[in-house]
């Protein structure tokens, strides 16, 4: 695994390579959250929701010589005690928002995908964890019926503003 740091925003980003997939993962600040949210006229509720999570831009690409397959389900993210817990989906968030009435489903990583080869995706992954916290992501995906798991350490949430 690599980790850059860019000088302008401050915000570091981890990336995970092997034969079949790549992924890179984005601290995205919790007033990055409230501006775009804002922006789409979303629920002080909603906004605030997702801005007080750990939150990474995610991208998943297929670099791989057959189809590779996710499901959000399977992945957890471990805290520095060791504990593991489940991220919420797509799906949980959308019924969280559907139920305020809200019809929004722009930004979160869709819940599971199937890419062809050179395929990609992206979108928020969201986890129950402070703003500053350093924790892991265990990954699973699929290259047929081939389960593959990886567990990226050292991911750092992007530090609440000052």
């Amino acid at each position: 695994m690599t980790t850059a740091h860019d000088p302008d925003t401050g915000l570091r980003s981890w990336s995970y390579s092997d034969s079949d997939l790549a992924i890179e993962l984005v601290q995205v600040p919790p007033d990055f959250i409230r501006a775009s949210y804002a922006r789409r006229n979303l629920p002080g509720s909603v906004i605030e929701a997702v801005a007080t999570r750990c939150v990474f831009g995610t991208i998943v690409r297929n670099v791989g010589a057959q189809a590779l397959s996710y499901r959000v389900a399977d992945w957890r993210y471990r805290r520095a005690d060791g504990s593991e817990h489940a991220i919420k989906t797509k799906t949980e968030w959308l019924d969280e928002w559907h139920g305020m009435g809200v019809r929004f489903s722009w930004s979160i990583l869709a819940d599971d995908a199937t890419f062809e080869v050179g395929d990609w995706i992206q979108g928020f992954t969201t986890m129950a964890e402070p703003h500053g916290s350093t924790l892991a992501l265990k990954i699973v995906w699929y290259v047929g019926e081939q389960r593959h798991e990886q567990l990226l350490a050292g991911l750092e949430c992007a530090a609440a503003p000052e």
